[in-house]
């Protein structure tokens, strides 16, 4: 679960988001991404970032203005943590104590300017990428071949290994996290077809039954027009029948009027 908040209040199990709006009750034992950006340390500490979100995985603290590190809860779960655009300076040997299992740092855009302040990441057996830019180090002759020398379980310094090959989208993902988030997403997008497929199906069904009344209705049209014919027919042949019988008798009526006239004379 990630949970994006302006201000983090000092509540157990409440928090206001960014549009201070929505209040979110999810314990923090269940929150495993949590991102703070842009929230104002006091005295390097984030009010109700504590030790209590104890299956934290990743957190952003990104320009919250934190001068050390060194009032970090203990996290032991942390496996990415994003500290750029802070004033950091050193300090930087309290992580291998407070996030044992980090795998990812990102410390861009701080007061870094030596590589010994870098020396106490030695101890995150652990630590495979490190991000720097826009820190004074990184303008050091022969800095990147420094760095993976004093941190030899890097993989990635800056998004390159040490050949200059880029990181992939799979190596700055921490593990299990955006994984969950993709099966979410997977999970909505089928629901949303099923309801696609459902309803194409529902239609189908309509323009069907459409179909059919309407050929019903042309086929009682059609023997109702038929039946309306041969009636039509009946009639027409009656009344021939009717005049040829006319016909018949005018004749048969003329002979029996000169027989008449026959008798009369």
């Amino acid at each position: 679960m990630r949970f994006c908040f302006e201000e983090l209040k000092c509540c157990k199990y409440s928090y206001l988001n960014q549009e201070n709006v929505k209040i979110t009750t999810t314990p923090v034992i269940e929150v495993r991404e949590l991102v703070l950006d842009n929230c104002r340390s006091n005295e390097g500490k984030i009010e109700g970032l504590t030790a209590e979100f104890v299956n934290l995985e990743f957190l952003s603290l990104i320009n919250v203005g934190l001068i050390s590190v060194s009032n970090l809860p203990k996290l032991g779960k942390l496996k990415k943590l994003e500290l750029s655009d802070n004033r950091i300076s050193g300090g930087l040997d309290v992580l291998a104590e407070k996030l044992p299992n980090l795998t990812h740092l990102n410390l861009s855009g701080n007061k870094l300017k030596d590589i010994s302040t870098l020396e106490p990441l030695k101890k995150l057996d652990g630590l495979k990428s490190l991000d720097l830019f826009n820190c004074e180090v990184t303008n050091l002759n022969d800095y990147r071949e420094s760095v993976f020398k004093l941190l030899p379980q890097l993989t990635y310094l800056d998004g390159y290994d040490v050949e200059d090959r880029e990181a992939s989208d799979s190596d700055g993902e921490v593990d299990g996290v955006d994984d969950d988030d993709d099966e979410e997403d997977e999970e909505g997008e089928e629901e949303d077809f099923d309801e696609e497929d459902d309803d194409d199906e529902e239609g189908v069904e309509g323009e069907e039954e459409d179909e059919v009344s309407g050929d019903e209705e042309e086929e009682d049209l059609g023997i109702e027009g038929e039946v309306e014919d041969e009636d039509d027919e009946d009639d027409d042949e009656e009344v021939e029948a009717v005049k040829g019988e006319k016909r018949k008798r005018e004749p048969d009526d003329e002979d029996d009027d000169d027989d008449d006239d026959e008798d009369d004379d």
